[in-house]
C-alpha cells in the first residue's frame, strides 16, 4: 500500500493537472508519468499513467464527446490508434530488454541505466523543450498533416504516454471551435489510451504477469479519483488559469525527472 506521501502526491498532481489541462488537451500524461515514476519502475510508470489518463479522458468523452469533429476524429484518430500498437509493443521490448549502461567510478557502479530509462528520460527531455521553448509553443500545423500528426502522437502515446502535446499542436490548426477542439482531443486521447491500455495488458500476459503483479492499482484509483475532480472543477474555473506558468512547471519536471532517469538516479 502507498504512504500517505505518495497519495498526497499522486492526489494533487492528478487534481491540478486534469483541471488545468481541460482545454489545453494535454499535460495529464506529461505530468503523471514523472510523478509516478518516482514510485513505480519506469514500465509502470507508463502503464499506470495510461490507466489514469484513459480514465479521464473517458470521463471528458461522457461530458463533452458529442462536440467532437467526425472528419477529425477519423483522420487523426485512426493514424493514432494503429501507431499507439507500435509504441506500446516497443515500450514492452525495451522493457523486457536484459541489457543496461553501467556506470562505475574508481570501481563502483554508480549508475544502472536500462534502455527503457534511456528512451524514456531522452522523449521526457524532448518533450521538456515543447513546454519550455516559445518556438515550439507556438508550434502548428495545416489540417492537411493530421494523418501524420495521428501517427506522430499516437506512436508516442503509446511509447512514453506523451501524445497530447503533439495532438493538440496539430488539431489548433484545423478550423475547430474551442467545443470541437475539446471534444475531439478527448475521443482520440480516449481511442489511443484504450488501444495501449489493450497492448500493455497482452504484453503483461504473455509474459505470465497478472493484474495483481502490477501493484500499482492503489495509486492509480487515487490518481484517476483525483483526475475526476479535477476536470469538474476546471471545466469550471480554467478561464482563470494561465497555461503559461503551467507549462514551464510542467517543463521543468520533465526536464528534471528525464535527466534522473539518464543518470540513473531515478
Amino acid at each position: 500500500m502507498p504512504d500517505l506521501l505518495q497519495v498526497l502526491i499522486v492526489a494533487l498532481s492528478a487534481f491540478a493537472a486534469a483541471g488545468l489541462t481541460m482545454y489545453s488537451g494535454f499535460g495529464l500524461g506529461t505530468l503523471m508519468l514523472p510523478v509516478f515514476a518516482l514510485f513505480l519502475p519506469v514500465g509502470s510508470a507508463v502503464v499506470a499513467t495510461a490507466l489514469v489518463h484513459g480514465a479521464n479522458n473517458l470521463f471528458k468523452v461522457v461530458l463533452l464527446g458529442r462536440n467532437a469533429d467526425r472528419e477529425v476524429v477519423l483522420k487523426f484518430g485512426l493514424p493514432a490508434v494503429a501507431a499507439a500498437v507500435l509504441g506500446a509493443m516497443a515500450l514492452g521490448w525495451l522493457a523486457g530488454s536484459d541489457s543496461e549502461l553501467t556506470v562505475h567510478v574508481n570501481g563502483q557502479t554508480v549508475a544502472e541505466i536500462t534502455p527503457v530509462k534511456m528512451i524514456i528520460g531522452l522523449l521526457m527531455i524532448g518533450f521538456a523543450l515543447f513546454e519550455l521553448l516559445p518556438r515550439f509553443q507556438a508550434l502548428e500545423f495545416d489540417r492537411r498533416y493530421l494523418p501524420l500528426g495521428g501517427v506522430l502522437s499516437g506512436f508516442f502515446g503509446g511509447l512514453s504516454g506523451h501524445q497530447g502535446a503533439l495532438r493538440s499542436a496539430f488539431l489548433a490548426k484545423s478550423g475547430l471551435t474551442t467545443e470541437r477542439f475539446v471534444g475531439s482531443n478527448a475521443v482520440i486521447g480516449f481511442l489511443v489510451d484504450l488501444t495501449r491500455i489493450g497492448v500493455y495488458l497482452a504484453l503483461f500476459a504473455a509474459a505470465g504477469v497478472s493484474s495483481d503483479g502490477f501493484g500499482a492499482w492503489p495509486l492509480v484509483l487515487i490518481g484517476a479519483g483525483a483526475a475526476f475532480c479535477g476536470v469538474l472543477v476546471g471545466k469550471r474555473y480554467l478561464h482563470k488559469v494561465t497555461m503559461k506558468s503551467v507549462r514551464a512547471l510542467v517543463g521543468m519536471l520533465l526536464f528534471g525527472v528525464g535527466l534522473a532517469l539518464l543518470t540513473g538516479v531515478i
